[in-house]
């Protein structure tokens, strides 16, 4: 096969791009609109190469035919784009007022404490949770369950290390406590300590799936810039999930620009983006 073939690779066509386009809100629940068809060539042109193959009804075949093909294809279709404290207006709101609210309901609680962060990508967001709650809420059994749909994502995660330049978006006290400069052949890079490792675990987790079996409710549940991805439809199943996974008390924290206006039955309005579960919060367990 011709070298350039493969370095360039037939165009998708539109009735190729609708065979990807329903596979991947199928398997992910993402919804690529019409316009994003240069994104998903963007994305996907390095497999293409890497497989030898020219065109992308062949690539096709080969995701519907392996599943570990169909993860590859996944992980270069989610978008990954985190920092450490991003939407800091929330989880202001978090330390400031929701962490206080809950250390005087203590004894509701059981000074237990389980969060999920739904759409983790490389960890930024439930360490940062993990710094907020561990300073907020000494002496308490805290647990996050941080999981992805990529695969590739949730390896980073793990490992927990970053340049030094990201230590920019961490506030100072929480740098100093929680975070690790390193040394040697780790030098210009941070990692997170010991006392964060202890209550995040990374699992896969695919939102577009019909159930998820989480073995727990959880008390705080965040959900950031990952439902604008999604159809109207699964958006609405997701959330509707997101609402009975929480315990009676629970918080849902969700993305600049992912109202809940249609759940207003289920939700309290407690900040920006920030939804309290409706009947329950006061509630104990």
């Amino acid at each position: 096969m011709s070298t350039d073939l493969v370095r360039h690779p037939k165009p998708l066509s539109m009735s190729c791009f609708r065979l990807f386009q329903e596979l991947i809100h199928k398997e992910a629940g993402i919804f690529l609109s019409d316009a994003k068809r240069e994104l998903l060539v963007a994305r996907l042109l390095r497999r293409l190469r890497a497989l030898g193959l020219q065109d992308f009804r062949s690539y096709y075949r080969v995701v519907m035919e392996d599943r570990q093909e169909l993860s590859r294809m996944l992980d270069r279709i989610t978008t990954n784009e985190t920092h450490f404290f991003r939407e800091s207006n929330q989880l202001e709101v978090l330390r400031s007022h929701l962490a206080p609210r809950i250390r005087s309901q203590a004894d509701s609680y059981g000074r237990r404490l389980r969060v999920w962060s739904a759409g983790c990508s490389t960890g930024e967001e439930p360490y940062s949770l993990a710094m907020i709650l561990l300073d907020a809420l000494p002496d308490w059994e805290i647990t996050i369950l941080a999981g992805d749909i990529s695969t590739e994502v949730l390896e980073k995660a793990r490992l927990g290390v970053w340049p030094l330049a990201k230590a920019e978006d961490i506030p100072e006290l929480y740098l100093k406590r929680f975070m690790l400069k390193g040394i040697g052949r780790r030098e210009g890079t941070m990692t997170v300590g010991p006392e964060l490792r202890s209550v995040v675990r990374f699992d896969h987790l695919n939102l577009g799936e019909e159930t998820w079996n989480l073995g727990t409710k959880f008390d705080l549940i965040f959900c950031r810039n990952v439902l604008i991805y999604f159809s109207p439809e699964r958006r609405r199943r997701v959330v509707s999930s997101f609402l009975e996974h929480l315990r009676p008390h629970g918080f849902l924290f969700l993305g600049h620009a992912e109202g809940l206006s249609y759940q207003r039955q289920r939700v309290v309005p407690m900040g920006p983006n920030i939804y309290a579960k409706a009947g329950g919060m006061e509630g104990a367990r």
